[in-house]
């Protein structure tokens, strides 16, 4: 990276997950499983649910987020440009979330949208929010990921219920010249996985009536065994490219932040990458897959261990399929 060359830097981050927490031994009591098998499978042993008595909505959470973001980084959000929110889960399928989010943090001069890449959300908005500061058009993007995928899940079917969990993490992205921030990416996607992992209903191809809501199509629906195994190669797959396209090896290498999806993805993709698992982040033990709010939670619980200079490697996969790494230089130390 050229020296002065103008970059795009992660200097803030900051989190929200909701009180309520959903065990295992809970789990057992609604669906035939058991903590056992859970967390050999998966590596989870609980997840945050958002519950209507604490708040309503994934704007709420990304809402929290960022204010936690903006407190954290001593930040006046009139000086905000952008809001982003990666999300599955908006609050409604027209109005866009991110433009409320930023309304309601006090971004009075930012506009806002959302976007939409399953659990690769964040990572492809991370492109995006570079992009954006790269161009010098906007010098401060507010990426936030977050998801209520308790409003999507059945806590009838036992393949989707043990994953998912509610969170919110936000980061702020600005301008660099000293070499530090974005520096490359390796994104991709694949028509097929919408067979794979998906929600039937809702949409303009199955618009919603009573047969949808009889029939349950309005849950996400996994095919677990193809998507891990499409998980399982593309996203070590990715961090590998990333790596040998940068010329890193795992010595170069400070941090992994994969996408909690499961701790056997994770586990591949550190080990096709040659890295000890001291460098790994991980909290899937206490989130479950909170889609696109895993790379920037870990962030957040993360942050103080980071220091400036540090090289990090991000993976994902999400339904689509959609997938990728990004190679980004720490900017600061706390």
């Amino acid at each position: 990276m050229v020296m002065g060359k103008l970059t795009a830097a992660i200097t803030a981050v900051g989190a929200f997950v909701p009180n309520f927490v959903l065990t295992n031994k809970l789990l057992e009591a609604m669906v035939e499983t058991n903590d056992e098998w859970i967390t050999s499978r998966t590596g989870i042993k609980e997840r945050r649910i958002l519950k209507p008595e604490e708040g309503q909505g994934t704007s709420y959470m990304a809402i929290k987020a960022a204010k936690d973001l903006l407190k954290k980084g001593k930040i006046d959000p009139k000086d905000i440009d952008l809001v982003i929110v990666a999300t599955v889960t908006p609050d409604t399928l027209v109005a866009s979330t991110a433009a409320y989010v930023a309304t309601e943090i006090g971004a009075s001069n930012a506009f806002g949208y959302d976007l939409l890449a399953a659990c690769s959300s964040f990572l492809f908005g991370m492109s995006t929010a570079a992009s954006y500061i790269e161009s010098g058009r906007y010098r401060k993007v507010l990426l936030i990921g977050a998801d209520k995928m308790s409003s999507i899940v059945d806590y009838t079917d036992r393949t989707t219920c043990i994953i998912f969990g509610d969170g919110a993490g936000a980061v702020l992205f600005e301008p660099n010249k000293e070499g530090l921030g974005f520096q490359n990416e390796y994104l991709r996607s694949d028509g097929v996985g919408r067979n794979f992992l998906n929600m039937d209903a809702g949409g303009s191809l199955l618009p919603a009536s009573m047969e949808t809501v009889k029939n349950r199509k309005h849950y996400i629906y996994q095919d677990g065994k193809s998507v891990f195994k499409f998980a399982v190669s593309n996203m070590a797959d990715a961090a590998a490219y990333i790596m040998e396209h940068n010329q890193l090896n795992h010595e170069d290498v400070a941090w992994l932040v994969p996408h909690q999806a499961n701790k056997r993805i994770i586990d591949a993709t550190a080990n096709r990458m040659g890295l000890d698992h001291s460098k790994v982040m991980m909290n899937i033990q206490y989130y479950g897959n909170t889609t696109s709010a895993t790379l920037p939670l870990l962030l957040a619980d993360y942050e103080k261990q980071l220091k400036k200079g540090d090289n990090i490697v991000f993976a994902a996969f999400g339904g689509g399929f959609t997938w990728g790494a990004i190679y980004l230089k720490w900017a600061y130390s706390k």
